[in-house]
């Protein structure tokens, strides 16, 4: 494939002219601009496959939201009537055609979005049908055929734009494709997409990485969807927060992938003229109802012949809106505009006409088998695992000031433990026995508020991401979960080896090579228990606020019972459970028999009661020798 004679499906703008044109106030038709795209062939991209064009209808669509639950003190009271969102929405569209869905704040365009897409229903009431070419869908069958392109630009924003597109082609596409076929199709999109002046950029983090522009991002955006060659696209407000000028390029790009017979329907609100003239189709609602569906022309007409001409030099989107919109203070006239048009649409022939052709659409079997394929895009478990690990990993090592953040505090608190506990020799006396048992508490302390605060802080970030993701069939939680604790393992065993080859021999614990490795061994699994357990919690909160406040409050219930605070002898029966669920209490109990059970003398150099031997250390705190390699060993691990 020759890349260099490729032409994009976007215009730009050359050194002799702009796409702006100054002299009738409008954007002009494509030119060239190496930053929306070079020329290409089109016969010649793989986008470019056979497409089966995709009808899609509804009809005598109704939504009605349920009302919230009362309380105890609402019993006996009537309950309150469910609110109607939409009624009876009919519409369609057909390929090579770009509708737009508008209306005022409140129309109802967000909830026929989700219903058309089968998303985000909550607790709604819905009746009427969706069909695609006759066929009625549901979740599974409209993802087959359809991609989604949600208002909310949610990327790893250090993943370069080429090597996002290429995670998602490994896990998103036909798997009847090779990897090479891939890959090739990541390099049309981004040229498809006017993506290569980017394409090795990273995606960047707001207020911490800088990255693509906006409208950038937007067309990522629809390039990580068009992988899938998908017949029929949605899209949620794909111009929001874009200028002018991007978001002309935006809708530009969907216009432009109708000439190859997709179907695209997008939410628009209040686009400039030069936007607003590239849709081939327009899908009003007001209050619920359909105010009118059909051509731009046809849109002139109508309103004109209901008394509503848009008025010359006037921007027909705003027109539109500011007829059907619900002014405060004026609601009962402008409901009853909005009703009178809804009525004259619903009456008009066009509304008669529309019907009639949703009644006569036809069944095409070969989109219908297209329809019933759950197969095609469902990547093996190993693939999955390699491809989230390797993003992963990628995340991890492009932030190196966490990284170095990691380590230098580890070396920082093993130092300054080190001094506070600072014995250089394993002769201990009678007030070391104290030290030394602190010194393990606080070390397993240090390594499980250090691991479990690291991950608090950044898992919750990518819950979105994740939800987004895994919502489109890209991963199973496992494979999430599974990647994202290999990727930590190298860290959590680095970080525990450094801290204590550190602070072993600053504090003077026992001077044995043995015992050095076994309590290496457990600040390892430590660690990695700690970690564990943040995540847990990060993923059950919705924050990363509410992560850092459930979390202490479910540690030191599990701190207490640890052995330190608390003797384990001491501990009530119905309250045993707790020292069974804390890794602080198989922690502290290794490492205090790994450090007195070799221990045979203690000075005593005054008259109190002196702890001769370490053997009785043990005791005192109600610690088994015996068992305590097999039985905690086997329940820390």
């Amino acid at each position: 494939m020759n890349v260099s004679e490729k032409k994009p499906l976007l215009s730009g703008v050359s050194q002799k002219s702009s796409l702006y044109n100054h002299q009738n106030g409008g954007f002009d038709g494509p030119l060239e601009d190496p930053e929306l795209g070079s020329k290409r062939n089109r016969l010649e991209s793989s986008l470019d496959e056979e497409l089966e064009p995709v009808t899609l209808t509804w009809k005598d669509v109704n939504v009605y939201a349920l009302p919230k639950k009362g309380g105890c003190c609402q019993r006996g009271k009537a309950q309150p009537i469910p609110k109607q969102i939409l009624t009876n929405v009919n519409g369609m569209i057909k390929p090579w055609k770009l509708m737009a869905v508008m209306g005022a704040s409140g129309a109802g365009k967000s909830t026929l979005l989700n219903v058309l897409t089968y998303r985000n229903r909550g607790a709604l009431i819905l009746q009427g049908d969706v069909r695609v070419n006759g066929v009625i869908v549901d979740k599974t069958k409209i993802s087959n055929i359809s991609a989604y392109v949600q208002q909310d630009d949610l990327f790893i924003g250090t993943l370069t734009v080429r090597e996002h597109l290429t995670f998602r082609a490994l896990l998103r596409m036909d798997k009847r494709k090779t990897r090479a076929e891939r890959l090739r199709k990541v390099e049309d999109v981004i040229l498809q997409l006017g993506l290569t002046k980017c394409a090795d950029t990273v995606i960047g983090l707001p207020g911490r990485l800088k990255g693509i522009s906006g409208g950038e991002t937007k067309r990522l955006s629809f390039a990580s969807e068009l992988l899938t060659n998908p017949p029929l696209m949605f899209c949620d407000e794909a111009t929001s927060g874009l200028d002018s000028f991007m978001a002309f390029s935006v809708v530009q790009a969907l216009k432009n992938m109708t000439k190859s017979g997709r179907t695209i329907l997008c939410t628009i609100h209040q686009p400039p003229s030069e936007v607003f003239e590239l849709f081939d189709e327009l899908f009003l609602l007001a209050e619920g109802r359909v105010a009118f569906s059909g051509s731009m022309t046809d849109a002139l007409e109508f309103f004109k012949s209901n008394g509503h001409p848009c008025p010359v030099n006037y921007n027909p989107a705003d027109h539109y809106i500011l007829t059907l919109a619900i002014i405060p203070g004026k609601e009962t006239d402008c409901k009853a505009r909005v009703q009178k048009i809804c009525d004259t649409f619903e009456a008009s022939e066009s509304f008669k006409s529309m019907k009639d052709e949703i009644n006569g659409v036809c069944d095409h079997r070969q989109v219908l088998n297209t329809l019933n394929d759950t197969t095609r895009y469902g990547a093996s478990f190993i693939q999955q695992l390699k491809s989230v690990f390797w993003r992963s990993w990628i995340t991890s090592i492009r932030d190196p000031l966490i990284v170095r953040i990691k380590f230098i505090q580890t070396i920082f608190f093993a130092v300054v433990l080190g001094i506070i506990f600072l014995k250089t020799d394993d002769d201990y006396a009678q007030d070391n026995i104290m030290n030394i048992n602190g010194v393990i508490f606080v070390l397993i302390l240090n390594l499980s508020f250090n691991n479990i605060f690291s991950v608090l802080n950044v898992f919750p970030v990518e819950v979105p991401i994740f939800l987004r993701e895994y919502g489109t069939g890209l991963y199973s939680v496992g494979v999430y979960y599974i990647s994202k604790t290999l990727v930590e393992i190298p860290f959590l065993i680095a970080i525990p080896i450094i801290f204590m080859s550190i602070l072993y021999w600053m504090s003077g614990l026992v001077h044995d090579a043995d015992a050095f490795l076994v309590a290496m061994g457990v600040a390892i699994v430590v660690a990695n228990t700690a970690a564990s357990f943040g995540y847990v919690v990060s993923a059950a909160a919705p924050t990363v606020t509410a992560a850092i406040g459930i979390a202490p409050a479910i540690m030191i219930p599990l701190l207490l019972f640890g052995g330190f605070f608390l003797n384990s002898g001491s501990i009530p029966d119905w309250l045993i459970w707790f020292k069974y669920l804390s890794w602080f209490s198989y922690a502290n109990e290794i490492l205090v028999v790994n450090q007195w059970d070799n221990v045979n003398n203690i000075a005593c150099t005054s008259n109190t009661t002196c702890v001769p031997r370490g053997e009785l250390v043990i005791k005192t705190l109600c610690f088994d020798k015996v068992k305590y390699f097999i039985r905690h060993g086997f329940h820390l691990l």
